[in-house]
């Protein structure tokens, strides 16, 4: 059984939430076959503790203001890893070296991941030109 609709959005709606604070390596999993408690995970990453807690606080007030709050917060005093459990979503925002030691996406490699419309994986969303920034002209 496949992630829900509304756990798909939720997902997408945090996943660029991250974005707009520059997290690094965005990644949606679609964790509903292998666990019944969630339907995807979201994990994001940043270089300091500081922007751990930007892109989380970005998270949270994103999805407020879309009607949605988070059953449990934890790891937000230490900065490190924070896990924002939404029930249908959980989202992970991990200091860069907490993401290569744990290696969740190797722990949950089965699962199938979600791919993000428009999401530049954190480099800036839109610079104003009516492009992501970072992106180059392509030929299509």
């Amino acid at each position: 059984m496949a992630a829900t609709a509304e756990a798909r959005d939720l997902a997408t709606a945090a996943a660029h939430a991250a974005a707009d604070k520059k997290a690094s390596d965005i990644v949606v999993l679609d964790v509903s076959d292998q666990l019944v408690i969630t339907d995807a995970f979201v994990i994001a990453s940043a270089p300091n503790e500081r922007q751990v807690g930007a892109i989380v606080d970005n998270v949270e007030e994103k999805l407020r203001v879309a009607g949605h709050k988070p059953v449990r917060r934890e790891g937000a005093r230490e900065g490190r890893w924070v896990l924002l459990d939404y029930v249908d979503v959980v989202v992970h925002v991990q200091h860069d070296e907490e993401r290569s030691f744990y290696g969740l996406e190797r722990l949950w490699k089965d699962c199938p991941r979600i791919e993000i419309p428009d999401l530049d994986l954190g480099h800036g969303r839109d610079d104003g030109d009516g492009e992501a920034a970072g992106e180059g002209h392509e030929e299509r």
